[in-house]
């Protein structure tokens, strides 16, 4: 199986996506990330930073365009609205999920209300992470999902 995440920067919710799923998928299981418009200064270090709070490093991620990574996928899941928008056309074999939350990159400067949006949304994509690679729809082929 192969595991796509796209965002628009691949800058905080798809290395979070590809971090967490790294850790958490069964045996065998490819995971990259990926950008529409991959940001310039790389991962932010907010991610690497609460990443590193549960134990998963991504300090060596950086940002990848589609054209770095496969693109003969199993799953694609989008981000963001904005990745949806920008390729519509990505094929995935059996299914492309579309888990839209909040960019806590651009949430502010309030550092302290930053570091908590990074941890709500690290912590949502852990758990819909851990729901994906243990339910059902992940092991057998079936119809593209949203949700």
């Amino acid at each position: 199986m192969n595991v796509l995440f796209v965002c628009s920067g691949n800058r905080a919710r798809s290395q979070l996506a590809e971090g967490w799923a790294r850790k958490l998928a069964p045996a065998g299981v490819q995971v990259w990330s990926a950008g529409t418009r991959p940001h310039p200064d790389g991962v932010n270090p907010m991610a690497v930073e609460v990443m590193k709070e549960k134990g998963v490093d991504i300090s060596r991620h950086y940002s990848k365009s589609l054209s770095d990574v496969p693109l003969d996928v199993d799953y694609v899941i989008t981000l963001c609205s904005e990745a949806d928008a920008e390729c519509p056309m990505l094929p995935a074999r059996v299914a492309r999920l579309a888990w839209h939350l909040p960019d806590p990159a651009i949430a502010g400067t309030d550092e302290r209300a930053l570091r908590r949006l990074f941890r709500e949304i690290r912590d949502e994509i852990e758990s819909r992470l851990r729901e994906f690679f243990s339910g059902p729809a992940f092991r057998k082929p079936g119809p593209v999902c949203r949700g």
